[in-house]
């Protein structure tokens, strides 16, 4: 399997004509019904759209976490849609990091061996795991919190462990699913403040869903879902 970004190419997400059915017959759902969807490495886009518009699924898509039905899947110019499932899983790892809303932190394990997580599966060894945690920490503002646990860190000190643990792998692609969704406005704006950081400073691309326009305006695109395909693609002001 080729590396992503080997050849020059622009594009870190190239969706084309991308359908997902699930289902059938009498109980037949289109989810995705013909998506075109391009994203340049080093955007940060948000997606919105209502409950059943397709834009979770098109995100477990690009994030190599199901297949589409039909249609062209690329990742930094590497064919997705001709992998196995284990090379979707390598890709993953080694390319994607995740951020989700419920933040999924291992409850009785310290921020630091939570941001480690990802490295235990690469095989890394004890100390370089724990320098490259360390480093991730810092990035997001939590050096001196290592060695607390979930229940010890405010709600958005328990993203902030999130996005290191999604950061500390060094991805091509950010894949953030409600980043804020439980967190109050002022928590929430400091996350995005965070992202939009990380994607100046450090070049992430980063896709995002949302539900709160006030965070997608932070973003360089808002793409909208409805039923099933892209109803419009729009710069913000961000972008300007």
């Amino acid at each position: 399997m080729r590396a992503p970004g080997a050849g020059g190419v622009p594009w870190a997400v190239d969706l084309q004509s991308i359908t997902k059915v699930f289902g059938s017959g009498a109980a037949v759902v289109h989810a995705l019904r013909g998506v075109n969807l391009a994203v340049a490495s080093g955007e940060f886009v948000a997606i919105m759209g209502p409950s059943g518009s397709g834009k979770s699924t098109c995100m477990n898509i690009i994030g190599c976490l199901d297949v589409p039905t039909s249609g062209s899947h690329r990742f930094c110019g590497v064919d997705v849609t001709a992998l196995s499932r284990d090379q979707r899983a390598l890709l993953r790892r080694q390319f994607m990091g995740f951020v989700f809303q419920g933040y999924n932190l291992l409850p009785r394990t310290t921020a630091l061996e939570n941001v480690e997580m990802p490295l235990v599966y690469r095989g890394w060894r004890a100390r370089r795991r724990a320098e490259a945690a360390r480093e991730a920490l810092a990035t997001v503002g939590l050096t001196g919190r290592e060695h607390h646990t979930p229940s010890e860190l405010s709600g958005g000190q328990q993203q902030r462990v999130a996005i290191a643990r999604a950061l500390v792998t060094e991805p091509a692609l950010l894949l953030a699913d409600e980043p804020t969704g439980n967190l109050d406005t002022e928590r929430g704006i400091e996350i995005m403040e965070l992202l939009t950081r990380l994607n100046v400073e450090k070049g992430i691309t980063i896709l995002m869903v949302t539900h709160e326009p006030d965070m997608a305006a932070y973003a360089h695109r808002l793409i909208r879902f409805r039923d099933g395909l892209v109803f419009s693609d729009q710069p913000t002001k961000q972008a300007a």
